[in-house]
């Protein structure tokens, strides 16, 4: 039982509690970006993005973590975190493909297939301890879809409220 115990509290290159808030500031972006899907009433919101940059973040803490391991220190062992990074990268573009539909003569589901990759992105970099990066991109993300969806309403590029479903709605003067 003790050593269940011992190897289920392993000790880290970065300290638990580091973790733990590194695990948070990914949901606490991914909540950022994907509360904006959300209010868009679009397929992948706020849970889905939360769910990838939280997924990413673990796999970067884990990637920074298997690089200081001891059973895999020997020198028939390379580890390689970018593959890490490569790996969320793929996994995170196949999600978001398949949020993307070619529907009467339209694209749809890019911009938030979009947004779940840089909450991935996101989650990454918060995973890997680069916090002042995952917070600058998530801010910047909301300002890019809030502040140009005001605009592109505001140029009559977009209507202003979806209708049921996601799809927009288009209104007659």
């Amino acid at each position: 039982m003790e050593q269940i115990l011992a190897d289920m509290l392993a000790p880290t290159q970065v300290p638990y509690p580091v973790i733990f808030a590194r695990l948070c500031g990914a949901i606490l972006f991914g909540a950022l970006i994907g509360v904006e899907r959300e209010r868009r009433q679009r397929p992948a919101g706020l849970r889905t993005h939360i769910l990838v940059s939280l997924a990413s973040a673990i796999f970067a803490v884990i990637a920074v973590e298997s690089v200081h391991m001891a059973s895999l220190s020997g020198p028939e062992v390379r580890i390689d975190p970018i593959r890490v990074v490569e790996a969320v990268t793929a996994g995170v573009a196949f999600l978001a493909a398949g949020l993307i539909v070619f529907s009467k003569g339209e694209v749809k589901g890019l911009t938030t297939g979009a947004g779940m990759w840089l909450a991935g992105a996101a989650g990454l970099a918060v995973g890997f301890g680069f916090w002042p990066i995952a917070a600058f991109a998530s801010c910047a993300s909301l300002a890019v879809l809030f502040i140009l969806w005001r605009l592109e309403v505001a140029l009559h590029w977009k209507s202003p409220e979806p209708s049921e479903g996601g799809q927009r709605v288009s209104k007659q003067n």
